[in-house]
């Protein structure tokens, strides 16, 4: 069997694929048959089905969000990069580990979060709660990883309450 055999029944020969490919050939028959019996009874125009917009064009003024989000998401990655090749202070070395693991990956799913923040209802609300949320939780668990020290622990439950708070306005 070669590489190319393999790679064939991996995209397109295996069953699953072969079953994906049904289902949008069938979506695609019964598609037809829906624009056929809406000329042919309502004498409608028919308009093509219009994808989402743009990203950029949802936004509005709220551009600036995304920004941030993009810095917050490189700052997130070049932590990662400097904390996996740290040798962490402390008797509690691992402690320190985990710690910073913990707030990496905080950081990193919430600078992710921030790119949404422009769909919710209220996107500066919900883009400073998820951002300073961000920065007071990780940021003090970096630190506390980082020197060992615990001098800004209380920090971490106030930026998780802005966190929660953050996630809780895309209800609204």
């Amino acid at each position: 069997m070669t590489f190319s055999d393999i790679l064939s029944y991996a995209t397109v020969g295996n069953p699953v694929s072969k079953k994906i490919g049904e289902m949008f050939k069938d979506n695609a028959n019964a598609s037809s048959t829906v624009k056929t019996v809406v000329k042919a009874t309502a004498g409608v125009v028919e308009k093509p089905l219009q994808s989402l917009p743009p990203l950029w064009s949802l936004l509005g003024r709220n551009k600036t969000i995304v920004k941030i989000a993009g810095l917050s998401g490189a700052a997130a990655v070049i932590i990662g990069a400097i904390g996996s090749h740290s040798h962490f202070n402390g008797p509690e070395e691992q402690d320190n580990k985990l710690l910073f693991e913990t707030a990496n990956r905080f950081h990193f799913f919430h600078s992710i979060v921030l790119l949404s923040a422009p769909i919710a209802k209220y996107p500066v609300v919900t883009g400073s709660l998820i951002g300073i949320g961000t920065l007071l939780f990780s940021g003090a668990l970096y630190y506390r990883a980082f020197s060992g020290k615990s001098l800004v622990k209380m920090m971490a439950p106030f930026g998780g309450t802005c966190l929660i708070m953050g996630w809780l306005t895309f209800m609204l």
